[in-house]
């Protein structure tokens, strides 16, 4: 489905020609499905009358300034929180009634928490999985082909923390789909990584939506929106615009994805 990622250049995901949207014949499958979401505190509207849906193996970029009401949408995707009103389903779940069912079919990466820096590479595995529910002989079969896959099976038993960032950052995504989600959440996953790792983190997140993972991410890299088959920009608890990047790009006269992005904040 993404295999223009083999256009870019090694050392960098900047290029336009990497764009892959999804064909409108293979988004067939509704994952998510988001009608009339409203999540108040208060007098303070923090997601306002939110709709979408996004499709089964879909690279969904989920973008907007800070306080733009991103962190409560997603946490009420994930079971984490409830909405004040709305439709919700999530892999086929309720937001309000199915939220451990939920839970155990999504993963969950964040640039600021994924991996425990005290435990070694193989425990955050073993821990993670076991979360879970992936039983002992699954966990330390997928656990060796998962070291030797990502390069690090010299490293299993060193801390998290004495191992480089883009280490952690392609493990902590290895591990947030190693129980096979439906769905995995990534929230501004390559922060503070190089472009080629950056490059590299690209290349397993369209690896995960071309084995069926539906993948929700954040980003504030505009150059990034530019690789999800459709984007969603939030401004101000609401939806200014939901599209393919292309089609948004054309709409509003720009030449990419942060041009874009201004004109809708600044507005």
């Amino acid at each position: 489905m993404h295999s223009a990622l083999n256009s870019l250049p090694s050392d960098s995901l900047t290029s336009p020609s990497a764009l892959c949207t999804m064909p409108n014949n293979q988004l067939k499958e509704p994952i998510i499905i988001v009608k009339n979401l409203y999540k108040k505190f208060g007098s303070f509207v923090a997601n306002d009358d939110l709709n979408f849906t996004v499709y089964k193996g879909e690279i969904f970029g989920f973008l907007g300034a800070n306080g733009a009401g991103k962190t409560t949408a997603i946490k009420i995707l994930s079971g984490l929180s409830k909405p004040t009103s709305g439709e919700i389903s999530v892999a086929n779940y309720n937001v309000y009634t199915d939220t451990e069912k939920i839970k155990l079919n999504i993963g969950y990466m964040s640039q600021r928490f994924s991996l425990y820096d005290d435990l070694t590479v193989l425990e955050n595995i073993t821990f993670y999985a076991g979360i879970y529910g992936v039983d002992k002989k699954t966990i330390k079969e997928r656990s060796a082909q998962l070291l030797e896959k990502l390069g690090i099976s010299e490293a299993k038993n060193k801390l998290i923390k004495d191992i480089p960032l883009g280490w952690k950052q392609k493990l902590a995504f290895s591990v947030a789909i190693f129980h096979e989600p439906k769905i995995v959440f990534l929230d501004e996953p390559t922060g503070g990584v190089d472009p080629i790792t950056r490059r590299q983190f690209w290349e397993m997140i369209y690896e995960a939506s071309n084995n069926g993972i539906t993948v929700f991410v954040t980003t504030h890299y505009m150059d990034e929106a530019e690789y999800c088959d459709r984007v969603s920009i939030m401004v101000d608890g609401k939806i200014a615009a939901l599209d393919t990047p292309t089609t948004l790009m054309e709409k509003y006269n720009s030449e990419n994805m942060n041009d874009v992005f201004l004109k809708l904040a600044r507005n």
